[in-house]
């Protein structure tokens, strides 16, 4: 009994002397310095290579500025930025690595258990990179094609609410690919001039309790975006992103190539190993962007099982958007208790204030989109300037969409004149189906095989301009289910309550 005993505890000893055994490496002890003069990216990444060297640990940032180029994280590490601690990107390109793009402050590839956490902050110093008196403006549809013509964001206007024109910049802020068991908590990321972060390729990932206050008219300065990765668990979060706030798409490396192979994927020991993004739950998180609040889709892998829970999206170009513009599915998704307030913007943001938006058309010439299959919204509350779009090709269907218990309040705003009444399906293909001009029911449908719209309240406030319509059209649509509309047509339209096309419905009350 005795001999038992005592392999008790020394097995006890040797755990606890393992768990204390992981040190802490300031980097302080590795030369760096704080002030916001000196560029500590060698400092820093000592800290980093010598704490991987040894087995892993905690690479401390102590309290104070301390001006950064890119940081390589490595296996077992975590980067602890303590409260006060600030990590400010360089306004030097030239203290940015390239790998196959340039970086930004953060990169960790092919990497185990990698961790960014404590109170401290990033601040990416985005608007260095930006004119503040230009805006981003590129030919990609036809104002002919919209209601207002030439009129539509009409040559030689500043466009207030952006974008503005990018300078030569950083990559994405904070960048993870092709790794496992990845948790980033706490932080708070300022001011990127891309994408806050990117997950791409990833398996196992926890973002917990972390504030993204990113400028609003920075184009493409996405807030979580996760690129075909898997088991992900997103909660407690704040952002405010210059494009989609929380998102999954199925992209590869190379996004602009239709298809993908597993090449990209076998060549990693880490990180996702399927073809799907999958797997991903999303809670307690408040989003304001300037595209999409939550956005799933774009991308050449399949995406499926994703549930949000208990989300505010406010003052946002769109709320929910999920886009089968690719040849793979969406599928198995689930929204439940969101409140949605959006506005249609100025300027070239791709969407139109729609609350909810689910499209199936190729981005690609040639190519056939996806489908967009077994999707549910449960208690939304929306207040938008645009109404609820599903839009599938004959092609290319929607199948089994449900809304229970949705409100939806209908309003005019700043630019519902000189932008409303067009569907923006960007990006598209061909051009004609990018912008075009389109009356505005309370929900449209097109191409759905099973369509139920349960409890459905819509109001309108009483300054809408005609082409805001009916209260559902629906247009080649099987298997349509409505019940319980409580609602109508515009009063400021000769529009119907329920409008059908070549479409057949079970039941209406």
């Amino acid at each position: 009994m005795k001999i038992f005993y005592l392999k008790l505890f020394t097995a006890f000893f040797f755990l606890i002397s393992n768990v204390t055994k992981a040190e802490v490496y300031n980097i302080i002890d590795f030369g760096a310095k704080a002030g916001g003069i000196i560029l500590n990216t060698k400092a820093i990444n000592d800290a980093v290579n010598k704490c991987f060297e040894n087995g892993g640990g905690t690479v401390l940032v102590p309290a104070g500025t301390f001006v950064t180029g890119t940081i390589v994280l490595k296996s077992n590490v975590n980067l602890l930025l303590e409260a006060g601690a600030v990590l400010s990107g360089s306004e030097n390109l030239e203290d940015y690595s390239t790998t196959f793009h340039k970086n930004g402050i953060i990169f960790c590839e092919d990497a185990y258990n990698v961790s960014i956490s404590g109170k401290g902050t990033i601040q990416a110093n985005g608007i260095k990179f930006y004119e503040t008196d230009k805006n981003h403006i590129y030919e990609e549809f036809d104002k002919n094609r919209t209601r207002q013509k030439q009129n539509y964001m009409p040559e030689g206007t500043f466009f207030t609410d952006g974008p503005l024109k990018r300078k030569p910049k950083p990559g994405m802020t904070i960048v993870f690919y092709h790794c496992t068991k990845v948790s980033i908590t706490g932080i708070t990321i300022l001011d990127t001039p891309s994408w806050a972060t990117r997950f791409g390729y990833c398996d196992d990932l926890v973002i917990d309790g972390v504030t993204i206050q990113n400028n609003i008219l920075i184009p493409n300065s996405d807030g979580i975006h996760c690129t075909a990765s898997r088991n992900i668990r997103i909660s407690n979060c704040n952002i405010v992103a210059g494009d989609d706030a929380i998102v999954l798409t199925g992209f590869p490396k190379d996004e602009e190539t239709p298809g993908f192979n597993s090449a990209e994927q076998d060549k990693h020991q880490y990180g996702n190993k399927t073809i799907y993004g999958e797997n991903m739950t999303v809670t307690n998180c408040v989003l304001k962007s300037s595209s999409s609040g939550i956005r799933i889709g774009y991308g050449q892998h399949p995406i499926r099982r994703c549930v949000f829970s208990n989300i505010i999206i406010y003052d946002s170009h769109r709320g929910i958007g999920i886009f089968a513009h690719d040849d793979s599915n969406i599928e198995d998704l689930i929204f439940t208790d969101i409140v949605i307030e959006t506005k249609l913007l100025n300027g070239q943001w791709w969407g139109h204030g729609e609350p909810i938006h689910l499209s199936c058309i190729s981005r690609f010439p040639g190519r056939k989109a996806g489908q967009i299959k077994n999707v549910q919204f449960n208690n939304i509350n929306a207040t938008g300037e645009q109404g609820i779009l599903i839009f599938g090709l004959k092609e290319s269907t929607l199948e089994n969409i449900r809304f229970n218990n949705v409100q939806l309040h209908l309003r005019k705003g700043k630019e519902t004149l000189t932008y409303g009444g067009n569907i923006d399906l960007r990006p598209a293909s061909p051009i004609e189906m990018q912008i075009f001009e389109h009356d505005i029911p309370g929900i449209y449908a097109q191409h759905v095989n099973g369509l139920n719209i349960k409890e459905f309240k819509l109001t309108w406030e009483n300054d809408l301009p005609a082409f805001f319509t009916h209260g559902i059209e629906c247009v080649h649509v099987n298997d349509l289910v409505i019940e319980d509309f409580a609602g109508g047509a515009n009063p400021n339209s000769s529009g119907k309550k329920v409008k059908l096309e070549n479409s057949v419905y079970r039941k209406v009350k």
